[in-house]
């Protein structure tokens, strides 16, 4: 048995999709299927836009602390703006994760009728060029989102547009992340074992490694996509969805190696999910006599969001 993920799960190129969009389809749904992971190159995202992406995320967390805080809004659950160090909690975990964080969501035009579960943006005075790095970032992700969510559905037997409807104008979040330097005998994880909320997540790789998938047999598996791919996971609405057949699987982000704790780590995964009134009800072709429906009764993205913001400390009941 090898013992990182890339050495089982096949690198799947997404400008496939386009060529040959049903063998495209089966070899990310095998992997969903058997990870709740795939890796995927060509997503189409410009390298230039990532790289810049990357420079701005750094110089926004070496901003001084107080100037940080101002972008944090006391009581909206880390939905927009900055999360500071230390506040959210992986569920049913014991310690708070090692981490701040800045989230970034839809644009939507006044009066929409989503307003309401979707808060307006906040965009910080700096670092220069932020908010228009980000909302291209954003968007970028959204198509490359849209063309996996298509290939999910040929691969469930649905129609190629199926998600098309669910997820227009979701609440789907840009993440920038932000774990500091610990120190050499620092005890614990950066982000603790955890399944994301949301229906797909698209990650690019970060530079220092640190991201573990829990695989069937018990065994943490390293997660290192090679250069300019991405990481793709199903997120715990699709996995409600589907009745567990494209699973959730937990993973975490563990402390590195003792020589290099003095660097610190930049992630920015993209939560890709519903739209807020979508109701979430078991596919039936999900459901049969070895697989009974788990979820009899169906709940809207949004009250599913809640649940899950609570669990996390990200909300108080």
């Amino acid at each position: 048995m090898t013992d990182t993920l890339l050495d089982q799960v096949p690198l799947v190129s997404l400008a496939r999709a386009d060529r040959e969009p049903e063998a495209f389809a089966a070899e990310l749904g095998q992997s969903f299927e058997r990870f709740g992971f795939a890796m995927v190159c060509d997503h189409g995202i410009d390298p230039q836009l990532v790289d810049r992406a990357w420079a701005t995320t750094r110089a926004f967390f070496e901003l001084p602390e107080d100037e940080k805080r101002r972008y944090h809004v006391t009581g909206g659950g880390g939905q927009r703006g900055y999360t500071p160090f230390g506040i959210e909690i992986a569920k049913d975990a014991s310690e708070n994760d090692l981490k701040e964080f800045y989230h970034i969501g839809r644009d939507l035009p006044a009066g929409h009728r989503y307003a309401d579960a979707m808060p307006d943006n906040i965009w910080p005075d700096r670092p220069e060029g932020f908010r228009e790095t980000f909302g291209a970032l954003f968007a970028a992700f959204d198509t490359a989102g849209l063309r996996l969510l298509s290939a999910i559905a040929r691969h469930l037997g649905l129609a190629p547009d199926w998600f098309e409807k669910p997820v227009a104008d979701g609440n789907s979040v840009l993440r920038l992340l932000h774990y500091p330097p610990v120190s050499p005998d620092a005890p614990g994880v950066r982000a603790g074992a955890h399944e994301d909320i949301n229906l797909i997540t698209l990650l690019l790789g970060a530079e220092e490694a640190g991201l573990e998938l829990l695989d069937r047999d018990g065994r943490w598996l390293p997660v290192k996509p090679p250069e300019g791919a991405m990481v793709v996971n199903v997120g715990d609405m699709l996995q409600r969805l589907t009745n567990h057949v494209l699973p959730s699987t937990s993973h975490r982000v563990v402390n590195p190696p003792p020589e290099r704790r003095g660097n610190a780590r930049y992630s920015m995964p993209f939560f890709l999910h519903l739209a807020p009134d979508f109701t979430i009800e078991t596919l039936e072709s999900c459901i049969s006599e070895d697989n009974p429906n788990r979820y009899p009764q169906p709940i809207t993205a949004n009250d599913y969001l809640r649940e899950r913001l609570i669990e996390i400390g990200l909300i108080k009941p």
